[in-house]
C-alpha cells in the first residue's frame, strides 16, 4: 500500500466495523488518495473509473468496499475481480483474503489458466463469494456454465491497460456482457488508451444512464535511493539456477529473497537448503512467536537467507541485510520500494537484485522513477566463471588450512599410502579433489546457448507475446523462427481432457519458460508431442517431468524419432500461429477432412 497518506482514517469512509477491525490489526489507519476517493463513491453505489499508477493502493480501493457489499451467508459469487496475469490474480486474492479475515464464512478463490480445472470448479460450486481470475480461465468457466454471475453484486477490471496489451480485450467484453446490469462496476488502469475509454463508456454507465466517477491520481516520486540496483533478464538458466550461482559468488552478510506466495517461500527455501545454503522461509503460516524466533536466528547468523512474501516482511528491520533479491517482481511498484528498503539500513551499503522477463522490462523504468535511481543490467556468472570461482575458493581454503595446521600425522598417512599403493602425492591429491568434485563440481557443465531462451523484444507485440493465463495471444511472428527445437513426448492427451493452452500454461509456469519458446503441440488420445528449445537445463526437464496437466503427470521425455511428424509450414519458415490453428480444430460443424484441407494461417 502506498505511503502517501491523506490525514483521514478508514473509519471516516463508512466501512463496516468488521472490516475496520481487520485494518486496525494490519496497522492500516490512513487511506491513500485513490482509496480516499474511490471507497466512499463505491460505498454510495456509484461506478468508478480509476486512473492511477500501479502501487497507489488500488486493491484496497475496490477490495474494502467490495467486501462491505457481500453477504457471507449467501453461497454464490458476489464479487468478481478480473486481473491480467496469474501472479496478479493471486496477489489480489491474497490481499482480499487478508482484508476479510474477520468475516466469518467468506471464501475467496482464484482461477487461472495452466492449472487443473477440478479444484477451481469445486471452489465455485462450493459457493465462494469472491472470485479473482484471469480473462481466459474466467471465459472458459463461463462457457462451461460453472461460473454463475446471476447473484453478482460488484465486478472489477484491474490493470485494464495491461489486459489490453496482452490481447484480452475481446475476452473482457464477453465477460462483462455476462455481468448483471444491476451489479456495480469499477475499472482501474494506469493509462487510458482509447480502447479502454470505449470499454469504460460501454460497461460503466449504470442503468439510469449515469456516467462513472472518474478518479485520476498522479504518480508519487520517492526520494533518491542510495541502494545499488541491478537486474538480470531471465534467459538460458532457470531462476533457481541463477539464484544459487549468485548466492555462491556474492559477498553477503544476510539476504532477503522476495517471492509471491506462501508456497513459493517453502519451495525456494527447500531448494536452497538442498544446495547447502542456510535458508529459512518467513511466511504467514508462522505465528508471531515463530516469526520472532526466525528473525532472531537471522540476526545471530544461524540463518543467512530469508525467503519471504511482501506481507510478512512488512516492517522487517535487520541492519545486517546486505542484499535484497526480487526473485519474483512485486505486483505493484510501491511494494518494490518497500522491498529494497529492507537493505542499506543504519548507514550501511545495500544492493537490490531483480529477476525480470522481457515483457516486464517496462517496470524497470517505473522503479527507476520511483527511486530516482539507476538499475544496471548484469549477467549471472556463466559456467566458466563459476568453475573458476569454485577452484579459487578451494585453493584459498587449502592455503589457509596449510598455514594454520599441524600435518605431521596426516603426512605419515600419506607416506604410508604411497608405500602401500605405489601412488605418488600428485595422484593422491587428484583423487581427493575428485571426491570434492563429486560433492560440488569444480568444472561446471557448459550453459545452453542464451539464444535458445533469449527474450526478444524487437517490437511491442513481441515483448507482450506471452500470456501467463495459458492462452496464446500472439501473431505468427511472436516466435523467433531461428530457435532450434527438440520434440518431447508427454503422457497427457485428449482422453485426459487436455488442451494445448493447458500444456502451454503448465510448461510456462512450472518450467519458467516464456510461452514464445514453446513450439508446435500435437494432441493424440493418450499422449501429446510438444516442441521445446534445444539444450534445456536438466533441472528444468526434471521439473517438467513432475508437472501436471489436468491432474495427470506430464512425464516429459524426448520423443522417439519415428513418432515425430511435422506440420506444413508457410513460406519463409515461420511457424503457424498456435492459437489460430487450434481454434479452427475446435470449431463445430466442420468435418475432419475440411479441417485438414485448410492451411495454418
Amino acid at each position: 500500500m502506498s505511503e502517501v497518506m491523506t490525514g483521514q482514517s478508514f473509519a471516516d469512509l463508512g466501512l463496516p466495523a468488521v472490516v475496520l477491525k481487520q485494518l486496525e490489526k494490519m496497522n492500516f489507519t490512513q487511506p491513500t488518495p485513490i482509496q480516499l476517493q474511490a471507497i466512499p463513491a463505491l460505498m454510495e453505489g456509484k461506478n468508478v473509473l480509476g486512473e492511477a499508477q500501479t502501487g497507489t493502493g488500488k486493491t484496497a480501493a475496490f477490495g474494502l468496499p467490495g467486501l462491505s457489499m457481500l453477504d457471507a451467508n449467501e453461497r454464490s459469487t458476489q464479487l468478481l475481480v478480473v486481473a491480467p496475469t496469474r501472479e496478479l490474480a493471486m496477489q489480489v486474492a491474497e490481499a482480499i483474503n487478508e482484508f476479510a479475515n474477520q468475516i466469518r464464512g467468506l471464501e475467496v478463490t482464484t482461477v487461472y489458466g495452466g492449472a487443473a480445472f477440478g479444484p477451481q470448479i469445486k471452489a465455485l460450486r462450493g459457493g465462494a463469494q469472491v472470485v479473482v481470475g484471469t480473462p481466459g480461465r474466467l471465459l472458459d468457466l463461463l462457457k462451461k456454465g460453472v461460473l454463475n454471475l446471476s447473484a453478482l453484486r460488484f465486478a472489477v477490471l484491474d490493470e485494464a491497460d495491461e489486459m489490453l496489451n496482452m490481447g484480452f480485450i475481446d475476452d473482457i467484453e464477453t465477460i462483462m456482457k455476462a455481468v448483471p446490469k444491476t451489479a456495480q462496476r469499477a475499472l482501474f488502469s494506469a493509462t487510458m488508451p482509447p480502447v479502454i475509454r470505449k470499454l469504460a463508456k460501454t460497461f460503466l454507465v449504470n442503468e439510469a444512464g449515469e456516467q462513472p466517477l472518474n478518479i485520476q491520481i498522479a504518480a508519487q516520486t520517492k526520494a533518491q535511493a542510495t541502494i545499488r540496483q541491478r537486474a538480470w533478464l531471465v534467459r538460458g538458466l532457470s531462476k533457481m539456477q541463477a539464484l544459487t550461482r549468485l548466492l555462491e559468488t556474492l559477498e553477503y552478510q544476510r539476504v532477503l529473497i522476495f517471492v509471491r506466495t506462501r508456497s513459493d517461500t517453502m519451495d525456494v527455501t527447500e531448494q536452497l537448503q538442498a544446495s547447502g545454503f542456510k535458508a529459512s522461509p518467513l511466511s504467514g503460516d508462522l505465528n508471531q512467536s515463530q516469526r520472532e524466533q526466525t528473525v532472531a536466528q537471522l540476526r545471530s547468523g544461524r540463518i543467512e537467507i530469508l525467503v519471504a512474501t511482501d506481507v510478512v516482511a512488512r516492517g522487517l528491520d535487520v541492519p545486517e541485510i546486505t542484499h535484497v533479491v526480487n526473485y519474483d517482481l512485486p505486483g505493484d511498484s510501491e511494494s518494490y520500494v518497500h522491498r529494497i528498503g529492507r537493505t542499506g539500513r543504519a548507514g550501511r551499503s545495500g544492493e537490490a537484485i531483480l529477476f525480470y522477463r522481457g515483457k516486464e522490462k517496462h517496470l524497470l523504468r517505473t522503479y527507476e522513477r520511483l527511486t530516482n535511481g539507476t538499475i544496471e543490467n548484469f549477467e549471472v556468472p556463466n559456467a566458466k566463471e563459476l568453475s573458476a570461482h569454485r577452484q579459487q575458493k578451494l585453493q584459498q581454503q587449502i592455503v589457509d588450512t596449510v598455514a594454520g595446521g599441524n600435518f605431521t600425522v596426516l603426512s605419515e598417512i600419506i607416506a604410508k599410502m604411497q608405500e602401500e599403493t605405489g601412488l605418488n602425492s600428485d595422484q593422491i591429491a587428484a583423487a581427493l579433489l575428485a571426491q570434492q568434485n563429486l560433492q560440488r563440481p569444480l568444472i561446471v557443465s557448459e550453459d545452453p546457448p542464451p539464444r535458445k531462451f533469449e527474450e526478444r523484444s524487437r517490437d511491442k507485440r513481441d515483448a507482450r507475446g506471452d500470456s501467463r493465463d495459458g492462452r496464446e495471444k500472439r501473431s505468427p511472428r511472436g516466435r523467433d523462427a531461428n530457435i532450434e527445437f527438440d520434440t518431447y513426448r508427454i503422457q497427457v492427451g485428449r482422453e485426459h481432457g487436455a488442451r494445448p493452452q493447458d500444456i502451454v500454461g503448465a510448461i510456462a509456469n512450472e518450467g519458467d519458460i516464456d510461452s514464445r519458446f514453446i513450439g508446435q503441440i500435437q494432441l493424440f488420445d493418450a499422449h501429446s508431442l510438444v516442441e521445446l528449445p534445444k539444450g534445456m537445463p536438466v533441472a528444468v526437464v526434471r521439473v517438467l517431468q513432475r508437472a501436471r496437466v489436468r491432474q495427470q503427470q506430464m512425464g516429459l521425455e524426448l520423443a522417439p524419432t519415428e513418432q515425430i511428424t511435422r506440420r506444413p509450414r508457410p513460406p519463409g519458415g515461420e511457424r503457424p500461429a498456435f492459437k489460430g490453428a487450434q481454434r479452427r480444430n475446435d470449431r463445430p460443424g466442420r468435418s475432419q477432412g475440411e479441417r485438414r484441407s485448410r492451411r495454418p494461417q
